[in-house]
């Protein structure tokens, strides 16, 4: 499973908007890994940010 993949999951599985410390947790990733992957979400439309600094999944 790729680091995107699990950050997508933590956020599925945390049910409301997450910061990138909570997804580090959540996934025992690096906290480099977590926001590369954050990135990279960001650039699909796979992320949203309904409230600073708190990301959730896209409908």
């Amino acid at each position: 499973m790729s680091a995107k993949e699990q950050v997508l999951d933590a956020m599925k599985a945390a049910g409301k908007p997450v910061t990138a410390g909570e997804v580090e947790k959540a996934t025992g990733l690096d906290r480099k890994e977590v926001d590369k992957a954050f990135k990279e979400l960001k650039a699909d439309n796979a992320i949203v940010s309904p409230i600073r600094c708190k990301w959730e999944p896209a409908q």
